[in-house]
Formats: structure tokens, sequence, C-alpha cells
């Protein structure tokens, strides 16, 4: 029986070890290639995140991450002003299609909508009643094909997001 138990235990590493080969989080962050990092700029507040070559991020904000099999976020936790707030995804043909936010209590899904070209077009979201939607027009783009500009608004503020992005050689 003790063989049998030093088996799977074995056979369990070894499938663990094997099972993660490939990250999906340059969808999450709506870059293709190989990315090494982003710094995005939006109102004067810069964030960077950084990605190892199987392209898995490495942002300060996000913890506890949680992923499927195939390499996709499932959960995850950002601290806004002190509070821990957990996370959820959904993912549909490798896009994500929404976030589901706990805030004091309560669920907010943001749901993302993409255009013919599979750009994102909007966010919009339901607050205790409230919808509030968040578009994204003129789009700018690198050599590469990601975006490195765009323009939003929110709550009647216009906003554009600038980003860096450098690459592995």
């Amino acid at each position: 029986m003790k063989k049998v138990i030093c088996m799977l235990a074995l056979l369990a590493g070894t499938m663990t070890m094997f099972a993660q080969t490939k990250f999906h989080d340059r969808e999450y962050s709506e870059v293709t290639g190989p990315v090494k990092s982003i710094k995005t700029s939006v109102m004067g507040m810069d964030q960077t995140t950084t990605f190892t070559q199987d392209g898995k991020m490495q942002n300060s904000l996000m913890t506890d991450v949680v992923y499927d099999a195939d390499g996709y976020i499932q959960s995850a936790s950002i601290e806004v002003q002190g509070q821990k707030m957990p996370m959820k995804f959904k993912w549909e043909n490798g896009k994500l299609v929404s976030q589901i936010m706990s805030m004091m209590g309560n669920d907010i899904e943001i749901k993302i909508t993409y255009d013919e070209k599979g750009m994102r077009s909007a966010q919009s979201m339901d607050f205790n009643g409230q919808a509030m939607e968040i578009p994204y027009t003129d789009y700018k783009f690198d050599d590469r094909g990601n975006w490195i500009s765009r323009k939003t608004s929110m709550m009647g503020q216009e906003m554009v997001e600038n980003r860096t992005i450098e690459y592995f050689e």
C-alpha cells in the first residue's frame, strides 16, 4: 500500500510540473508576442507589468492568482486602499469577457466587448443600479501590432491611456 501511495505522489508531482507550460496573461493584458514588460500611464499614474518568457504576469497589484489547466487566470485579488478585493474572470474563445469584483459585500461585474478586429471597444458595469460604460477609441499601435495609445472616457472625463512595451529579443 505504501508503494502505491508513493507512486501516486510521484505521479501527481510530475503531472503538476508539466501541466502548466503556458500562461495567457498577455491576452489579459491585451498584448501579443514576446512582451517582456508594459508600462501604462493614465492621468499621471504609472504602472508596470512584467512577464516571464512563458507569458506569466508579474504585477504588484494582483495577488493570490489562480489559473485553470490551460493557463487562463480564474481568480485573483487586488488591493485597493488597503482592502483586499477578490476577483473572478470569465473567458470565451481566448478572450476575457468579464471580471467580477467583490467590493463591500457586493459583486460588481465588468463586461468587456470587442470590435470586429478583436480590440476592446468598451467595458460596462452596473453598480447599485447605476449603469456605466467606458468606451475605448482612437487606438494607436506599435510596429508589432500591440496598442500603445487609446482614448477612453469615464463619467464625462476623457483620458488617454499610453503604454510603453518592451519585448524579449
